[in-house]
């Protein structure tokens, strides 16, 4: 019995050594299945099939700036071609005596008469009322007139250029249109309205002279 204890008491301490190694062996070999299967997953993640987070798109910059500026340099161009090209510089209305038409023989003014009346401003206003015929054989649906303003001082006349307007209706108000809206056939006859916001101070009171220098059709 003695020597039963003897060997059991030297066994033990050999046998817990080989269970402690192998614990550990165990320990290991488990700690090194868990690193080789998160080294797996990882690159399963990284081949694109099972990974649960996508990698972020690759940001792309904007157009170059070369490219912007090429861009700026054709609209400037383009404009400025716009601006050259397009516009057109308005047409001063004439300040000397001008030919009558060729067809306002055709287009006789008769009853000719003057008025004046004052504005909301306080200003006046001076009108010249009269009829108009068309004996020609052509429809006129432009008119431009002069009116001459003379004096008694040998002075120049003052001369006004204005589209002729034919007056709509009377009715609780003189209203005007332009030729346009109601052109004048061949027989027409219509009553027309030439309204001047002022007159020269020279004027010598007289009925001024109307000359058609336009009819168009």
């Amino acid at each position: 019995m003695g020597h039963l204890a003897t060997c059991l008491g030297d066994m033990l301490p050999t046998l817990s050594r080989g269970i402690e190694f192998r614990l550990m062996s165990e320990l290991d070999g488990s700690r090194m299945d868990q690193n080789t299967g998160m080294k797996s997953a990882a690159k399963t993640g990284a081949s694109g099939e099972t990974q649960i987070f996508t990698a972020e798109p690759e940001e792309r910059g904007g157009l170059p700036l070369a490219t912007w500026g090429v861009a700026a340099l054709i609209v400037l161009v383009v404009v400025c071609a716009l601006a050259i090209f397009g516009w057109k510089k308005p047409v001063a209305a004439p300040s000397t005596l001008q030919p009558a038409d060729a067809y306002a023989a055709s287009m006789p003014l008769t009853q000719l008469a003057m008025s004046e009346s004052e504005n909301l401003t306080g200003g006046k206003q001076t009108y010249l009322d009269g009829h108009i015929a068309n004996t020609g054989d052509r429809t006129v649906s432009s008119l431009t007139v002069q009116v001459v303003f003379r004096n008694d001082m040998d002075l120049a006349p003052q001369i006004d250029t204005v589209p002729l307007t034919l007056i709509r209706t009377k009715d609780p108000y003189i209203d005007i249109e332009p030729v346009s809206a109601a052109p004048l056939k061949p027989g027409d006859d219509r009553e027309f309205r030439l309204t001047f916001e002022t007159v020269p101070d020279n004027w010598n009171q007289q009925m001024p002279e109307v000359r058609i220098i336009h009819a168009g059709p």
